[in-house]
């Protein structure tokens, strides 16, 4: 028998490959069970709001502190590590290196707690592309199943919207779907603007406070109320009614000189109805509005109305837009913003483009009211602090990373007990044909109906 060198080579390569591919599977379940740790910990961080140091939501804290894309990428993971805490089956089994994150990714769009057994048994026996089919089709039958209730729904809309006993307005109806989608959608935007964290406003203006007043996170209920505020100035700003004057949705608040230099100084600061707001906020609202100046007399009576000037004429916002780009707070860059003055006009400060920095609504408040401070260096760079004076940089600096990585995170999930290998994540699926509509039949508890 006369041996090949070729026939020798060749299988030299096939099993170095075939090592080569094992590792890469083995360290494709390792990387999956990491990110089952990371994903604990994110939903553990979003619970607890640790992002609300400045930030809008959690998306906008990891796009900040480790650069993931805040569309695709940061509210995936927000999404998909919310969904795991219902979801044990999944967890585990992502924890074991057993599921990819693409699987889990994809099943937790349709998953509830009774129906992730089945789904699990799914991601275990299909591979990726098989998933992602199954989903499809299990969406479409949800789909199905929902458009039996539009005609029912569509009957039942209405909006009511009222004066309540102590003043507030209440505001309850049923709206279409397509037209509850467009508002649910402008509400999460709206509240992503506006929280990252929410502080008792009458409490930190005590004067007579020794200490600080312990930071509350406002309920889901009350970000609701504040978006749905948002939207309402912004359609106003934007001239949803353009055949009439601005001045009729103008909010007026009436703030005595001194009070708009220093805070702390007698005078009064309140709407137009005579209701009170801190003289912080009237601050805020005086950075970029249309003030008018009126002189009284010692009986109160106005004696001299100057004329109306705006604070930041319109050639000097177009360049503030335009060097701006939208919010300036670490991590935030929405676009539509508010002229913020560095240093106060009340206070001297001139309205020139280096006194001036764009802010969105939310981080404008967290400016004057909630602790934030922020001031322009001589390079021209704009420096933030939080309320405890720690820094906020733009570029948050990078984690530490071991020499060897990858044995780091062998080495510990060893120590876990974790046995992780090359077939760990390997599908059961033989080759057989997938029939996408046979299965949805079988899973799907819909399906039958």
């Amino acid at each position: 028998m006369i041996s090949s060198p070729d026939v020798h080579a060749t299988h030299e390569l096939v099993a170095d490959l075939d090592r080569l591919g094992d590792e890469i599977a083995e360290l494709s379940a390792h990387l999956d069970a990491a990110t089952a740790k990371l994903l604990d910990l994110i939903r553990e961080f979003d619970a607890r709001g640790g992002w609300n140091t400045g930030f809008r939501s959690c998306a906008a804290w990891l796009s900040w502190r480790i650069g993931l894309d805040l569309g695709a990428a940061a509210r995936e993971r927000v999404r998909v590590a919310r969904a795991l805490g219902t979801l044990p089956r999944f967890a585990q089994a992502l924890a074991r290196g057993e599921l990819s994150y693409a699987k889990v990714r994809a099943l937790t769009r349709v998953a509830t707690p009774e129906t992730e057994e089945r789904l699990l048994a799914v991601g275990k026996a299909g591979t990726a592309e098989h998933v992602e089919r199954i989903v499809r089709g299990w969406r479409r039958v949800d789909r199905i199943a929902e458009a039996r209730e539009t005609a029912r729904r569509h009957k039942s809309r209405a909006l009511h919207v009222y004066q309540d006993e102590d003043g507030m307005v209440v505001i309850r109806g049923r709206l279409a779907p397509e037209v509850g989608a467009v508002v649910v959608k402008a509400l999460e935007a709206a509240r992503e603007t506006l929280y990252q964290r929410a502080r008792d406003v009458s409490a930190a203006r005590d004067v007579c406070a020794e200490t600080p007043p312990p930071e509350v996170t406002p309920t889901i209920a009350q970000q609701q109320a504040d978006a749905l505020a948002l939207l309402a100035e912004t359609a106003l700003h934007h001239e949803l009614d353009p055949g009439a004057l601005g001045d009729r949705y103008q909010v007026v608040v009436h703030v005595d000189a001194p009070v708009l230099a220093d805070t702390d100084a007698l005078g009064q600061s309140v709407l137009e109805d005579g209701t009170h707001v801190p003289a912080e906020t009237s601050r805020r609202l005086a950075c970029d509005a249309s003030p008018v100046v009126m002189r009284h007399d010692a009986h109160g009576r106005v004696v001299e109305v100057a004329a109306r000037t705006r604070t930041i004429p319109p050639a000097l916002r177009r360049a503030l837009d335009h060097r701006d780009g939208g919010c300036r707070f670490p991590g935030c860059g929405v676009r539509f913003g508010q002229g913020h003055h560095i240093r106060h006009w009340a206070n001297g400060g001139p309205t020139t483009l280096s006194n001036l920095a764009l802010l969105c609504r939310r981080h404008h408040r967290a400016v004057h009211e909630e602790g934030y401070q922020v001031d322009r260096q001589p390079d021209g760079t704009l420096s933030f602090q939080r309320p405890d004076g720690q820094l906020l940089p733009a570029v948050p600096p990078p984690a530490m990373v071991p020499a060897d990585p990858v044995e780091v995170l062998r080495a510990r999930h060893d120590a876990q007990g974790l046995h992780v290998h090359a077939r760990t994540s390997m599908p059961g699926w033989l080759g057989e044909r997938l029939n996408v509509g046979w299965a949805i039949d079988v899973l799907h508890p819909l399906a039958a109906g």
